[in-house]
């Protein structure tokens, strides 16, 4: 005979705190020792945006006036060094006159990169118009065309420069990484060799090293008489070095889908590139979304190193502008300040834009 079945009483279902006030509560100050932390960190805190407030606020100078600035130093911001610098610091030390073609050029590509997130604005016109966006960006710049002045790119600076470095060196780079990591998996001991060594030779370099190679080393394995422009010569050293470094993202995202879904894809009787176009690397970037948004955060800091070749981009361009100026340098705290929130602005945007982007890919892929 089969034993008796006994029930078990129902139990009550856990209770889940669902307001703010009870999750508040439950991360920090779910025991006294977490009360007691989240107390003394409270109030640290308090204590530093009390005297952060005073310093950047109540007791700073506004206006451009350098007298009012040494009144107030050691108890308040110069906010008056951006009032009388930001030109400078935007801009470097292009024409001061033709400071709007600059600033035209900024919105044109920062509208562009605007356009390429919304998800509505994806159709076939999008490339077509990146590609005459860049070509009125150039001309804006360059000048030389339609009664503009003609520019020197070593006249080039500021935000637009930053901006330029940035844009157009993910744009070239994130498919040359694709291939490379494509090819680091290939079947072809010659390609897989090939891309490997690139990826080892760049990675193992700094990107100063890069920089240097590209503006005063390559023009030297050239023939007399073709020098690229140091601009170009720039934007390449920095797309190669940010592919090495983005392939091996990618190459994470391959080896996370599995086999199963290429042999699926063989099934069905799909080609090796409409295997990887249409089931492997929709999975693999999705995958390694937030690691390759890592690399284009990273990217756009990394252009501050182009100083080093004499093109004064956001915060090269600060240097310029207090180096030669007594008067303001000793206030360079607060236009670094100016500066930071210009990157964090960037940075922050790219990152929120990403976090939405994984949200909705993973919530289709579910």
């Amino acid at each position: 005979m089969s034993a008796p079945r006994t029930f078990i009483e129902a139990r009550p279902a856990p209770q889940q705190s669902a307001g703010f006030v009870q999750r508040l509560r439950a991360a920090l100050g779910a025991s006294p020792m977490s009360l007691l932390a989240t107390g003394a960190l409270g109030v640290l805190a308090a204590w530093a945006l009390w005297h952060l407030a005073n310093w950047a606020l109540v007791h700073a100078v506004f206006v451009p006036d350098a007298q009012a600035c040494e009144a107030a130093r050691g108890q308040g911001a110069c906010w008056g060094v951006v009032a009388e610098k930001y030109r400078v610091i935007l801009f470097g030390h292009y024409p001061y006159a033709e400071q709007w073609r600059a600033a035209l050029a900024s919105v044109l590509m920062l509208a562009l990169v605007v356009a390429s997130g919304i998800r509505q604005l994806w159709r076939k016109w999008l490339l077509p118009a990146w590609i005459v966006g860049l070509v009125s960006f150039v001309a804006l710049m360059g000048g030389g065309i339609a009664g503009l002045p003609k520019v020197n790119t070593s006249q080039w600076g500021g935000l637009p420069l930053t901006l330029l470095l940035t844009t157009v060196s993910l744009a070239l780079a994130f498919p040359l990484a694709v291939a490379v990591a494509l090819g680091r998996r290939s079947s072809m001991p010659a390609v897989r060799a090939f891309c490997t060594v690139y990826v080892e030779l760049v990675r193992g370099v700094p990107l100063i090293s890069v920089l240097f190679m590209a503006s005063f080393m390559f023009p030297l394995l050239l023939p007399a008489g073709r020098n690229p422009d140091v601009l170009i010569r720039v934007i390449i050293g920095i797309t190669l070095f940010a592919a090495a470094y983005m392939a091996e993202v990618v190459r994470g995202g391959l080896q996370a889908v599995s086999t199963g879904q290429q042999e699926a894809a063989a099934s069905l009787g799909l080609g090796y590139w409409k295997t990887q176009g249409l089931v492997v690397m929709p999975q693999a970037l999705t995958t390694v979304l937030p690691g390759l948004m890592n690399n284009f955060i990273a990217l756009l800091k990394d252009t501050s190193l182009v100083t080093i070749v004499s093109l004064y981009e956001l915060t090269g361009a600060l240097g310029l502008a207090l180096s030669g100026d007594p008067v303001w340098r000793p206030y360079k705290i607060e236009g670094y300040l100016f500066i930071t929130m210009i990157y964090f602005t960037l940075c922050f945007s790219m990152s929120l834009y990403a976090r939405r982007l994984e949200a909705r890919l993973h919530r289709h892929a579910s």
